[in-house]
């Protein structure tokens, strides 16, 4: 039986639609004020701290988008919540947000905690010593992420593959560990894998997207298959 879904394309464009009409901090304010209650434009422009000009645009926007609902009661227009599971994917959003700033805060908690094995290497620090025979770098995002671009000369263990490539590093080298940025977890992890085995590793405390920010020279290219090539500092 034909499927009366649109094709795949089309739902995702109706998707990063919705996303697009969400992704205002004062569209946001809005809807949940609305979903309060029934409130004039008025009373919402107060509540939002916005012009009435400024909230009638926002509104008009989420009324396209079926997010709510207007009934006219003289010169006034009312506003209401529209159909659907709206207050569910506004609790989603909710949801996801409070994720992301409990790992935050666990990440910051944890730096706290143990500082020694949070020790982050700057840029600065780092960029002098890139010939260092005795340092290895350790890009421990996933392979399709190191592929698209990695500090030259880095090694790709996600954590799925770091227990397998450990017994190849060379125990008296160091090792700086490096991920998405300043708050990605993984080179935290990593860390404090590699110390829990008595290897010598830290952080660098930003990321491959500040390195290429900076303006600094980056590779390409597949992460080398442990099981055929043995994992060696850069070069």
């Amino acid at each position: 039986m034909p499927s009366s879904l649109p094709p795949a394309p089309e739902r995702f464009a109706d998707l990063a639609e919705l996303a697009r009409t969400l992704s205002h901090t004062h569209r946001l304010l809005l809807l949940e004020h609305i979903a309060q209650g029934e409130r004039p434009v008025e009373r919402l422009a107060e509540l939002a701290g916005l012009s009435i000009a400024n909230a009638s645009q926002h509104l008009q926007l989420l009324k396209r988008a079926g997010l709510v609902q207007t009934r006219r009661d003289g010169k006034r227009v009312h506003y209401r919540l529209g159909d659907g599971p709206i207050l569910a994917v506004l609790d989603a959003l909710r949801g996801q947000t409070e994720h992301r700033r409990a790992a935050i805060r666990a990440l910051l908690d944890d730096a706290a905690a143990r500082p020694e094995a949070l020790d982050g290497v700057t840029l600065d620090e780092l960029l002098p010593r890139l010939g260092d025979g005795d340092l290895i770098l350790l890009d421990v995002r996933p392979a399709d992420e190191y592929a698209a671009g990695h500090l030259p000369g880095a090694l790709n263990l996600p954590p799925e593959r770091l227990a397998q490539g450990l017994a190849q590093l060379r125990a008296g080298a160091e090792i700086i560990a490096y991920c998405r940025g300043p708050y990605c977890v993984l080179s935290t992890q990593a860390v404090a894998a590699l110390r829990a085995r008595g290897l010598n590793a830290r952080r660098l405390d930003s990321g491959f997207p500040q390195w290429k920010a900076a303006g600094l020279e980056v590779e390409t290219g597949a992460p080398a298959d442990p099981d055929k090539k043995p994992l060696r500092a850069g070069g």
